[in-house]
């Protein structure tokens, strides 16, 4: 059985989080290296692994070169700012060692053409580690679409609605990446949350692909409201970023995809997943399924079958759901943490592809550049480009693992 020598590269919210509740606990798994450029986090994220496990890491470091290159490490893990997720999977993929990368967007297009080569050429394993691919209702609903209850697929939605004004505010307080974010561009700055799910079930990059986008933004108001309201020293500053992000992608088996950033106003957290088929439709808005056979009787009456969602759950839960379940849901994020990281490690354990990619960060973190591009032309229609070389028409979803997303 393979041992992970994990080296993890960025300790904020997410990254200290994944040390202390998934990491430590993990089979075959010693985190032996830790990188920040914040010498408080590194103390505090030693001291999680050291009260976990007895056992403190061996190398900490602000430099995450240094980490990627420590024979101490033969795994890295990149929870860092956006900025430097490419930069990190490069270098662990020249060095020999598997990477899995937090979510987020490219700055350029060049960034996700040498992601791809360099695993070409190298051969090291990539993975993007988006959750919310392994979500309970999104796989459930693949599940669905997969038995073919929701008939053809023609459309589907999803956004990042999360109100994200505090920390992207007060950035003296949190050191936050998401404030140059917004401060600097207005583009679909996070899109993988909504998009990966999507682009799974409608077999992205194994028999179909994005083609082109539309983006357009909104005004930016909301950040310049909240914070001229609290006082702050900030209100003055300008947001390139719009409020309401939408972008929309037409794929080459003819769907369409909406997808939204929505992140600087008021609002509930949702993800807005919602998928249209010739049989009948999944909403997240009102968690429910309406099947044309079931229900064309009640178009005007809809509300009292607001969460129907949970009877079809119990006939249609995705058989790694199921199992999940009956062993015990581990982690956060509603247990979707701990499956993408099992479905990362199993895949090294097993030299079986990676459930999500190369191909698949490439495509999806493209749309970040893409859509900014689009937007700074007047809402031009851009063209993704094909990451697979053409093999798209002709590549399969990997059916090895339990985690194969099918």
């Amino acid at each position: 059985m393979a041992k992970f020598n994990v080296g993890v590269i960025g300790l904020g919210a997410r990254g200290g989080w994944w040390i202390r509740d998934i990491l430590c606990t993990y089979p075959n798994v010693e985190v032996t290296a830790l990188c920040d450029v914040y010498e408080d986090r590194l103390e505090k994220s030693k001291n999680d692994v050291l009260s976990k496990t007895g056992k403190a890491p061996a190398l900490l470091t602000t430099d995450y070169k240094e980490l990627i290159s420590s024979p101490l490490v033969n795994t890295v893990l990149v929870f860092s700012s956006w900025d430097n997720h490419f930069d990190a999977a490069l270098r662990s993929m020249e060095a020999g060692k598997p990477v899995g990368i937090e979510v987020g967007g490219a700055y350029n297009i060049d960034q996700c053409f040498e992601l791809v080569k360099t695993h070409e050429r190298t051969g090291t394993p990539i993975m993007l580690l988006e959750n919310c691919c392994y979500g309970e209702i999104e796989l459930t609903v693949t599940h669905m679409v997969r038995q073919g209850v929701l008939g053809n697929i023609v459309h589907c939605e999803g956004g990042y609605h999360h109100d994200l004004r505090h920390q992207i505010g007060l950035i003296e307080d949190e050191r936050h990446y998401r404030h140059a974010e917004y401060k600097n561009r207005n583009c679909e700055n996070y899109p993988t949350h909504e998009l990966g799910p999507i682009a799974k079930l409608l077999n992205i990059n194994n028999g179909n692909r994005f083609v082109s986008l539309v983006s357009m933004a909104s005004k930016s108001q909301g950040m310049t409201d909240y914070l001229t309201a609290k006082d702050s020293p900030l209100a003055s500053v300008h947001f390139a970023q719009g409020d309401i992000f939408t972008t929309l992608i037409k794929c080459a088996n003819g769907e369409t995809i909406k997808i939204t950033l929505d992140t600087t106003l008021p609002r509930f957290y949702s993800r807005n997943f919602t998928v249209r088929g010739t049989k009948g439709l999944y909403e997240e808005a009102t968690n429910s399924v309406f099947l044309d056979a079931e229900h064309s009787d009640k178009h005007f009456d809809w509300k009292p079958e607001w969460n129907n969602m949970e009877k079809y759950m119990e006939d249609y839960r995705h058989p790694l759901w199921k199992e999940y379940r009956e062993g015990g849901i581990k982690g956060g994020h509603g247990g979707m943490d701990y499956l993408v990281i099992s479905a990362f490690f199993e895949a090294l354990e097993n030299n079986t592809p990676m459930p999500i990619d190369v191909y698949d960060a490439a495509a999806w973190m493209a749309i970040t550049a893409l859509s900014e591009e689009s937007a700074a032309l007047g809402s031009q229609p851009v063209l993704v480009p094909d990451f697979t070389h053409g093999q798209w028409k002709y590549k399969k979803a990997p059916l090895e693992s339990r985690y194969n997303l099918r």
